[in-house]
């Protein structure tokens, strides 16, 4: 996996800057760095070499008049290579980009399969186009200009070009989602290119379509169609990520989706698990046992409780905006564990979304609410757990859904904003993000798997592993978010995605894995990547009480009372009053100016 970075069409003052962006980018590609100059366009790209290790894949990458700097990886690049008319000076799927290009100009993207951003200079039209994988595992992120635009991997090589704005709109957004949803980011003017979709840049006119959806339909209601269909797929798709020229391991926790990588993939995998002192939340004995029953090269590691001041600094320092998600931690520290070991490792992200393994894509969505909820709800403290949990069970359709998937349920985001970010949002509609995916025609669980594919899965999920694993200059690959698995799971009828007797997702899944897996694995109970941060603050109070003090004296959040939050709530306001700290130091004063 690689950095890149651009700017087009603007007038560049100083070629350091270019060089200045790339070299934030020196985590995710800490082999080899490029850059490429013309009058009008300027590239870099930070090379984490994966295949061809040799000086030729070096980027950026010219071939005629296309100039390429690239990040990802096309998993059937040897196939497509065979259709292309070359010549080909390297072994590189970049390469196979840039001459796909050329033959199929912005149609290029059909014919990959894989995880990708990149970006094209075309020195004969004067034209960039870029490019977002299908389900964003890879990002992308642009900045217009007076006279050009400019692009990078993150965020920080962005603000090279000058500091802009915060956008209160999309840090009032992180309070209701725990991120800030494409295609905004917490800096105006700056923005993320949603998954699926490409860019064109020429002459200063900006277009961006998209290129790819699945076709949602109930066309396969017979359970062992599914599963051959799947368990065919799954072989393809998991042989076609170990694609690489150096060694590749396996994020392995005890659920069902790394059990599925495992137990359908090469054999003599080399494993690594995050064990947690926390025994609710350890994954780790099931974990070993399971590698053991496999035969897996088997790796631990223990997260311990951390200073959670640096543990903030470190995470804002990491994701450049705001980034709610605990488990962005836990990903951070065991991608720093398996880098000791590999370049490439796989995980099971994807296989909820793909297959309704959620608890929201079952009774936790159909429940009918009551009288009693509702008026629990209204009684109960709005800022405490029992409220939170009486909200959701009063809500229903998307306002539900919201609830469950939002960091605080929209009630609660409407008691905690304070002034200055309430200031001009009051007419604004808080879930717009999650509205605009909402399908009301589509069966309940593929309404909710459109929804998650669209929202949570690139902007939380995805996110979160990139970020985090690409810190340790680590790739991650995620199998089961092969696109040709995603449009045969939203053919599936409801009944083989989920059993309404035991509220349990995965039916097809489950049905193929069953006789490869320990007797009893599928019947351990679910467990979240998520830290215990609430226990680790109650021994570091002053973190906590001195993070609430300044949000409430900015401006940002109100001063309520009971705060009763969870460990999610929590490490959220935490990141939020770090990302401000670090973006607007002495914040406080500064906000209430503005206000």
């Amino acid at each position: 996996m690689c950095g890149i970075a651009g700017i087009v069409g603007a007038s560049l003052p100083d070629r350091r800057v270019i060089a200045r962006m790339t070299e934030l980018l020196h985590h995710r590609g800490p082999d080899d760095s490029g850059l490429w100059h013309s009058a009008e366009a300027h590239f870099g790209h930070a090379r984490l070499s994966i295949l061809d290790l040799s000086s030729a894949g070096q980027q950026p990458m010219q071939v005629g008049p296309l100039v390429l700097t690239y990040n990802g990886e096309i998993y059937n690049f040897h196939q497509l290579r065979r259709q292309l008319d070359g010549p080909f000076r390297s072994e590189t799927d970049s390469e196979v980009v840039l001459h796909a290009c050329r033959k199929f100009g912005a149609g290029c993207v059909d014919q990959f399969n894989g995880m990708f951003a990149f970006a094209i200079w075309d020195q004969e039209t004067k034209t960039l186009f870029a490019a977002r994988d299908r389900l964003g595992i890879k990002p992308f992120y642009y900045r217009p200009l007076e006279r050009g635009i400019a692009f990078a991997s993150e965020i920080a090589p962005l603000l090279e070009l000058g500091r802009p704005e915060m956008d209160r709109g999309a840090l009032a957004d992180y309070l209701t989602y725990g991120y800030v949803p494409t295609p905004k980011t917490a800096w105006h003017g700056i923005f993320k290119l949603p998954a699926a979709h490409t860019l064109h840049w020429r002459d200063g006119q900006l277009s961006i379509r998209r290129y790819w959806q699945p076709e949602p339909s109930e066309g396969i209601v017979d359970a062992a169609e599914a599963a051959a269909e799947t368990e065919d797929l799954l072989r393809r798709a998991i042989e076609e990520h170990t694609l690489a020229d150096v060694p590749v391991g396996l994020f392995l926790s005890s659920g069902l989706d790394s059990s599925t990588i495992l137990a359908l993939g090469p054999p003599n995998a080399l494993t690594f698990t995050l064990g947690q002192a926390d025994r609710h939340r350890d994954e780790a004995g099931p974990a070993r046992k399971l590698a053991q029953f496999m035969g897996s090269t088997h790796h631990e590691s223990t997260a311990s409780a951390p200073d959670l001041a640096v543990a903030v600094a470190e995470m804002v320092s990491v994701f450049g905006e705001p980034f709610g998600d605990s488990a962005a931690l836990s990903v951070w520290l065991l991608s720093r564990f398996v880098r000791r070991h590999v370049k490439v490792a796989l995980s099971g992200e994807g296989g909820d979304e793909v297959f309704c393994g959620y608890r929201w894509y079952g009774s936790a969505m159909t429940r009918r609410s009551s009288p009693i909820s509702s008026l629990l709800a209204r009684l109960a403290p709005t800022m405490s757990r029992f409220g939170r949990s009486q909200q959701r069970r009063s809500l229903h359709g998307l306002e539900r859904y919201a609830a469950f998937l939002g960091v605080f349920t929209p009630r609660q985001t409407d008691h905690l904003l304070g002034p200055w970010l309430r200031a001009e949002l009051e007419e604004e509609d808080r879930l717009w993000h999650f509205r605009r995916y909402w399908r009301d025609e589509l069966p309940l669980h593929q309404r909710l798997q459109w929804a998650d594919l669209h929202t949570y899965l690139p902007d939380g999920l995805l996110t979160k592993v990139d970020r985090a694993s690409m810190a340790w200059s680590l790739e991650v690959r995620p199998p089961l978010l092969d696109h040709r698995l995603v449009e045969l799971a939203f053919r599936f009828d409801r009944s083989l995605q989920r059993d309404p007797k035991t509220d349990r997702g995965k039916i097809v899944l489950r049905s193929i894995l069953e006789p490869r897996l320990p007797p009893g694995h599928l019947a351990l109970p679910k467990r979240g990547f998520n830290l215990p941060i609430a226990r680790w603050i109650r021994k570091q109070p002053a973190i906590w009480k001195a993070a609430v003090g300044r949000l409430q004296a900015s401006g940002i959040i109100d001063r309520v009372t009971p705060l009763q939050l969870n460990n999610e709530q929590t490490w959220a306001l935490l990141i939020l009053d770090g990302w401000l700290a670090k973006n607007d130091g002495g914040y406080a004063p500064q906000l209430e100016r503005r206000a």
